[in-house]
Formats: C-alpha cells, structure tokens, sequence
C-alpha cells in the first residue's frame, strides 16, 4: 500500500469518525428523543438546523468522496478493515470530549484492533 492511499484511507475513515463525533455533540444538544408523530417536526427540524449535525452531515459526504478514491487504489478487502481505527479513534475522543468510560477492556480491545489494522495493511 503506498502513503497516498493509506493516507486516503485514513483521511476517510478520520472524517467519519469526526462524523459520528459531531452527530453525537448535536443529539447532546436535543437530548434523548422518541421520533412519534407528535415530535417528529419538532424534534426533526432541532436536528436539521444543528450546526453539529449539519458538520458532521457534511464530513460524511466529504469521507465517501475519499474513501471512494482509497477504494479505487486498493482491494476492498485490504480497505474495509481500516475502518477498524475508527473504533480506536472514537474511543479516546468521546473519553476526552464526553467523559465516556475508557476501561481496560476496551483497552484491549482497542489494542487488538491496531494489531489487526497493522497486520492487513501489512498484507
């Protein structure tokens, strides 16, 4: 795999994490909600006007664009485990922007994965 489609690769795979990131800060804006038929407008427009979720709207549009040009350079098999960082990536992120829990088995976990992600871009 040459540095342009690992960087490709993971220029996808970090704007969707931000992506999710994002979508997250804007549902922390609504709080917890039920789509029924008498929120749905309500509720529906609050998300649709959310600077977050607009953001990270947009940062899913930009990472298929990207992830698109990675998958042109490299077989699926190879690419799709990359997504894999992604897990590592929100991990830390929502510890440190959200006080999400960062136990130790998901320390394992998550050194599992890069173990896993350095092994297939390895092959």
């Amino acid at each position: 795999m040459t540095p342009l489609t690992f960087s490709l690769l993971m220029a996808g795979v970090l704007l969707n994490a931000t992506a999710q990131l994002l979508l997250k800060a804007g549902t922390n804006r609504v709080g917890a909600f039920a789509f029924t038929l008498d929120n749905l407008l309500p509720i529906g427009a609050k998300l649709a006007m959310s600077p977050p979720i607009l953001a990270g709207l947009g940062c899913y549009v930009v990472s298929v664009v990207v992830w698109i040009l990675g998958l042109s350079r490299v077989p699926v098999s190879v690419a799709y485990p990359m997504l894999s960082v992604g897990y590592i990536v929100n991990a830390v992120a929502a510890w440190m922007l959200f006080g999400e829990s960062l136990a130790a088995q998901k320390l394992v976990g998550i050194g599992f994965i890069v173990v896993g992600v350095f092994l297939v871009a390895r092959s």
